[in-house]
């Protein structure tokens, strides 16, 4: 391997198939044919930040190559490196491996000198963030750039840069440091043992950006695929960092097609236009944007039916994107997960997550326009505060996606039938043994599909 036999290198190079091993050996080769600035000593050739900038510099910022380059110098490859400020064989081996196939406990010290410096043995939060909005604003122009936006269309969403500082705050906040302000080495293991997230950004970044082609492990998808969305007309609340965390919340995850059913932008300031275009179309994500500028919503794990009841189950939940990006999950303490009313004189009429009455974590009324998120202190459904800038707040945007494929019709029939129906052989047996057959008395009217 390369002029100087590392035994490092040579573990880590372990780690891939037979067949790959040669294409992570060759990417330094591959880089120094492709740059003019390899600069050659005695011991052996080294790449310079140069190169590395020529080669990802449609992928990431300066500040982040410049990360890249200092988390690979940092890497000690047990064999005598070169002289100067290069970059040799050896250490891109290994940190081609810990990044690609690495552990929690390899890649924190390059995490800590690609945030603080080669040298360091802690970094504070601050730099951390610094380090994780770098990296994810590299992630997004890297999908951008390779064409693995799935459809989504930037130009036609909304605020990426800010969303990039909202999910990189969300990110780091997750730190669990010795004190307010101080990561060390161990801190950094367990915040990348418990967000895979950071992986799979480093993962495509350094795959991607120095051009790592396994046939075995395709590029991460961080994003679900667009399946509809009126583009020419829609100016939409979600962005790139925010489907980004998202999907990972979601069942269905990255894998789950996002189609648009209601925007005010497009369909007009009605509530029964949101119920008709809403209701029975599987799960979904609800957005709302009130007049102070807070950005929150929720995720309903079943599709949206009008009664006076609650609905749903514990996969729901309810969030926040601006000011900060939040996911607030069930809580166990009530199943007051989803409520949609409409046209009823005793029954609050509107659509409601969490709380109760009067008292929702996330309320739009049925006068449109208007809505409450009265968690004092928390939602006892999910847990969450108040989303909204005012307790009783006014819309300015409301949409809503359904994520996962639409359900099919002879589902929505069959759910509506007894399993007796479907099986009558079943329901003979229970006859001839004397069972009674509760479900017969229990049978709601069919309804005819148009009201």
């Amino acid at each position: 391997m390369g002029n100087a036999d590392s035994v490092v290198a040579q573990k880590r190079l372990a780690r891939f198939r037979p067949d790959e091993r040669p294409v992570i050996e060759g990417i330094f080769d591959k880089l120094c044919g492709n740059a003019p600035s390899v600069s050659y000593g005695k011991p052996g050739k080294v790449l310079s930040l140069d190169v590395l900038k020529m080669t990802m510099g449609t992928m990431a910022s300066e500040s982040m190559i410049k990360r890249v380059f200092q988390g690979i110098h940092s890497i000690d490859p047990g064999v005598p490196v070169p002289p100067g400020d290069g970059i040799s064989h050896e250490q891109l081996v290994i940190f081609l491996a810990d990044i690609l196939r690495g552990t929690a406990e390899e890649r924190a010290p390059l995490v800590l000198a690609m945030a603080e410096s080669a040298k360091a043995t802690a970094t504070t939060t601050e730099h951390i963030r610094g380090f994780v909005e770098d990296l994810v604003s590299a992630a997004v122009q890297t999908l951008t750039h390779r064409g693995h936006l799935r459809a989504w269309q930037p130009d036609r969403m909304g605020d990426g840069p800010q969303g990039v500082k909202l999910l990189a705050e969300q990110l780091t906040s997750e730190l669990k440091s010795s004190d307010e302000n101080t990561c060390d080495i161990p801190c950094l293991e367990d915040w990348l043992f418990r967000i895979p997230a950071m992986a799979m950004f480093l993962e495509l970044l350094i795959g991607e950006g120095l051009g790592v082609g396994l046939p075995s492990r395709p590029p991460p998808t961080l994003l679900p695929p667009c399946q509809y969305a009126p583009w020419s007309d829609l100016r939409c609340l979600v962005n790139i960092p925010l489907l980004m965390f998202l999907s990972p919340q979601l069942p269905a995850g990255h894998s789950a097609p996002w189609r648009l059913l209601f925007s005010t932008n497009i369909h007009g300031e009605s509530f029964t236009r949101l119920v008709g275009n809403c209701k029975s179309r599987g799960p979904t994500v609800i957005l709302v944007k009130d007049t102070k500028g807070h950005i929150f919503g929720g995720f309903a794990s079943q599709s949206w039916e009008v009664k006076p009841q609650f609905q749903g189950d514990t996969r729901c939940f309810l969030f926040s994107v601006f000011p900060y990006m939040r996911v607030f999950t069930c809580t166990g303490y009530n199943n007051h997960y989803m409520y949609l009313n409409q046209g009823q004189q005793t029954m609050p009429n509107g659509l409601g997550m969490g709380g109760q009455h009067g008292y929702f974590g996330l309320w739009l009324d049925c006068n449109f326009g208007h809505g409450h998120s009265r968690a004092r202190p928390r939602c006892t459904t999910y847990g969450s505060p108040q989303l909204s800038g005012d307790e009783d707040f006014k819309l300015d945007t409301v949409e809503v996606w359904a994520v996962g494929q639409p359900p099919e019709e002879q589902e929505q029939d069959e759910k509506k039938k007894s399993i007796l129906d479907a099986d009558p052989e079943v329901q003979a047996m229970m006859e001839m043994t004397g069972k009674t057959l509760h479900s017969q008395g229990l049978r709601e009217p069919e309804e005819d599909e148009e009201q």
